[in-house]
């Protein structure tokens, strides 16, 4: 039976279903106690962390290059990946013994390109080309008609849409504790937000479903307030799995229906989320698959009681980035600061400066002189770690009481992301 919507589109999510049983994992919805607890709710995570590939995106890919025929798999396929559509595409080229050209960003993580080689099993090729996923896509679309080959898009198409929205079928069938009030969504380009968005709609109109992107790559909500898809000139690329800079004409179309909001979560907050996660949990999402969790404290007091699913869209994340997510968020923690600081001209100026401005609850983590030539006279570069976000206005007292010479230092400006 086809979810009917309003608009132009049907989606035949429960064909796609019995396409696809054989191939993917019917992965968990699991209640976590540590979230309920923490939102005074009860919230539910469906872990496509745990799937075959470590992400959703198996479903649409499967789902799509099933429906073509044998000719036409016969000339090979094509895609444009930050990561895991590539490794559903090469798992998929593998199973069905297809020929595979993948196209991913250069920045993409070493452990993504290696698990799509993995994947694809000598069935696939992989080529790096751009900075973000929308210049490698531009590549491969051109490499696709060049060589008459079939192109295989990461959310912008019906079938690849509809495998997504699988997602939403297995948690009306599994959840069992009456209603759902709250669906989180983690979307980029939007091809599971409208497939299981508008599966739930259809089975569980009551059910608040928002839509969750990075806030540095907000082409959703860029795209809803223009009333049409926009293509953004710069966004965050940290949050790699969801930093698209434009939504699909279709995703949109379909997202502007069944979305009852849309939630912006800075980067920050994403990789907090990411630490607790694996703390407390012993989950490892990577940033795109933590988005839905980290919504939560933008809703807590509208969920308090309410029955809350949030989907964990994926765990491929390189621990070669485990750095990254720390500082950025100790920053966004208000735990780590950094200053421009101009010494006075004095002996033991830096000694007086650790003795009487720093504390038991403040550390130097990075010191370092600006300029080479003048170590003892010219700036240094001052990088400070709090053991509470309280201690700062504390700190910038005894700054300025011991009558430093300081400049506060953005690590997101341009000026910060030079430097530091």
């Amino acid at each position: 039976m086809a979810v009917k919507l309003t608009k132009k589109y049907d989606l035949h999510i429960e064909e796609a279903a019995q396409k696809i049983r054989h191939i993917v994992r019917n992965t968990p919805l699991e209640y976590n106690h540590t979230l309920s607890n923490r939102f005074q709710a009860n919230v539910y995570l469906k872990r496509e962390d745990l799937q075959i590939v470590r992400s959703y995106k198996l479903r649409g890919a499967y789902n799509m290059m099933s429906s073509l025929s044998s000719a036409l798999l016969a000339k090979g396929v094509v895609c444009a990946s930050a990561g895991n559509h590539a490794q559903g595409v090469a798992y998929s080229c593998n199973h069905m013994k297809v020929r595979g050209v993948i196209f991913m960003p250069k920045i993409t993580p070493k452990q993504k390109v290696e698990q799509t080689k993995m994947f694809g099993n000598g069935y696939v090729e992989i080529i790096l080309v751009g900075d973000t996923f929308d210049e490698s896509a531009d590549a491969a679309k051109k490499y696709t008609q060049d060589h008459n080959m079939t192109f295989i898009p990461p959310f912008d198409d019906l079938r690849i849409i509809e495998g997504q929205g699988t997602v939403g079928m297995e948690i009306i069938e599994q959840f069992t504790e009456g209603k759902i009030d709250y669906l989180f969504i983690p979307h980029g380009g939007g091809g599971l937000c409208s497939g299981v968005g508008a599966y739930i709609k259809d089975h569980s109109p009551k059910t608040r479903v928002i839509g969750v992107e990075p806030a540095g790559a907000a082409s959703m909500k860029a795209a809803l307030k223009a009333g049409h898809p926009v293509t953004l000139e710069n966004i965050d690329k940290f949050v790699d799995g969801a930093a698209v800079k434009r939504i699909g004409d279709i995703t949109y179309s379909i997202c502007e229906e069944v979305l009852d909001k849309v939630c912006l979560v800075p980067e920050g907050e994403v990789c907090s989320t990411i630490l607790k996660l694996y703390n407390e949990d012993a989950i490892v999402a990577e940033p795109a698959g933590a988005l839905s969790i980290a919504a939560l404290s933008h809703y807590s007091s509208e969920i308090k009681g309410q029955n809350v699913v949030c989907i964990v869209s994926g765990s491929n994340n390189d621990i070669n980035r485990m750095q990254e997510i720390k500082e950025r968020s100790l920053i966004f923690e208000g735990l780590k600061h950094y200053f421009i600081v101009r010494f006075p001209q004095r002996p033991n100026a830096l000694r007086d400066f650790v003795n009487q401005v720093l504390n038991e609850h403040v550390d130097i983590v990075r010191f370092e002189y600006m300029k080479k030539n003048e170590r003892e006279t010219g700036p240094a570069l001052v990088g400070i770690e709090l053991d509470s976000y309280t201690e700062y206005e504390k700190l910038w007292e005894r700054m300025k009481q011991y009558g430093l010479d300081f400049t506060p230092l953005d690590p997101a400006s341009d000026l910060g992301k030079y430097i530091v």
